[in-house]
């Protein structure tokens, strides 16, 4: 699963919803009206902002994230790939994915994505029975879901769909019952999220009053080793924590961000890490669409941070992206990457004490976190690093 240094991936973000889902942090947002053209326009002015940074580059994946990007027009998505490929060469077997949701009126718009260029979907799906969707504020019920899986799969050439447990009133019965029938569904692709309580969210609002009770913690970890167990046994392992695979389907670009590889983003709220003039650069763009519009008319793009980083930061990011993969930390791409070897950057003798408990493993080419470590890795990070 390498990922070229020489490769660039570029991430467009579509900032826009038909509403806000209660669990979602993420940077979306709700408009009564979208001008298409105003938007393409302005995101090709920073593809072409971002051309004279990266200098001439290939591109090895595209990534349309939200938001909702299923509620772009195909001559949209269109017009952007067709200014990323005068601005880049692009790889031959170049990934281009885009995010959508279930809904009737977007799984419609499916041939026309194809046809602008889109050969992976990612589908928002969620959960498989209706209460849930309704609970979780999802707008496509089960039948739409089951639909869009099917129309996804006839017109891409490959797809995904995520799915969320340790939900509100969930049983490990359920979950195994219901990640069975997904699996009998799935092609290549399957993303598998633990439901978590976000800072500013609807849900963290209700969880404070008790209005959500979720699972408790060691429910919620036996669901985790149940998924892993069942995801292995289908011929669909984990790559990532929450990323399961066919070999050789995993999703490249997203392998560019755990293997601390080159991407840029485009749109608000987007972020990117960039090697430019011997220097690498954690970029990231004004969150607020109307301002990012704004700034991107006047000044050609909507850069709000440019940082420098150094080889300890870079360090900390590369160990916290990479040991969220199955395969770990290549240390020879790490020491190249960082320009020194990972010890320098971990407190040997914490790591010495995880692998004693194997919950880590380390030889000469990996740096590893077990089957055991993987589902205590944040508190894990929290400690090995220097």
């Amino acid at each position: 699963m390498p990922v070229s240094n020489k490769n660039l991936a570029i991430y467009i973000h579509w900032p826009f919803c038909l509403s806000k889902c209660p669990y979602c942090d993420f940077n979306s947002h709700v408009r009564d009206e979208i001008e298409q053209t105003l938007w393409a326009d302005a995101l090709c002015r920073e593809l072409d902002h971002y051309r004279e940074l990266s200098g001439p580059r290939t591109i090895s994946s595209i990534f349309f994230g939200g938001g909702t990007p299923s509620l772009m027009a195909a001559a949209t998505v269109e017009k952007l790939l067709s200014r990323v490929t005068q601005n880049w060469p692009c790889a031959e077997n170049i990934e281009i994915t885009l995010e959508a949701n279930p809904t009737s009126v977007e799984a419609a718009k499916f041939v026309d994505f194809s046809a602008a260029g889109i050969n992976r979907l990612s589908l928002g799906i969620q959960a498989l029975n209706d209460a849930d969707l309704k609970a979780l504020g999802r707008e496509h019920n089960v039948k739409e879901a089951r639909q869009a899986i099917d129309l996804s799969q006839k017109y891409f050439n490959r797809s995904s769909f995520d799915l969320i447990y340790a939900r509100m009133g969930q049983t490990l019965g359920a979950w195994e019952q219901e990640l069975t029938r997904a699996l009998a569904m799935v092609e290549g692709h399957l993303s598998l999220y633990q439901l978590t309580i976000e800072r500013g969210t609807a849900f963290h609002q209700a969880h404070e009053k008790g209005r959500i009770i979720l699972p408790g913690e060691d429910l919620s970890a036996d669901m985790y080793e149940l998924t892993q167990s069942i995801c292995q046994d289908h011929g669909i392992p984990a790559y990532e924590v929450s990323n399961h695979a066919v070999r050789g389907q995993e999703s490249r670009h997203n392998l560019t961000y755990w293997t601390y590889s080159d991407y840029i983003g485009i749109g608000p709220g987007a972020h990117g890490r960039l090697r430019s003039g011997g220097e690498f650069y954690a970029l990231s763009q004004d969150r607020s669409p109307e301002k990012w519009l704004k700034n991107v008319a006047q000044i050609g793009h909507a850069t709000d941070q440019q940082e420098c980083l150094t080889a300890q930061m870079m360090a900390e990011e590369m160990i916290m992206m990479g040991l969220r993969l199955t395969q770990g930390i290549d240390l020879g791409s790490f020491e190249k990457k960082i320009g020194q070897k990972i010890e320098k950057f971990i407190n040997r003798q914490y790591l010495q004490h995880l692998l004693e408990l194997d919950y880590m493993e380390m030889d000469d080419h990996h740096l590893t976190a077990t089957a055991q470590g993987m589902p205590l890795l944040n508190s894990l990070l929290s400690q090995i690093l220097v």
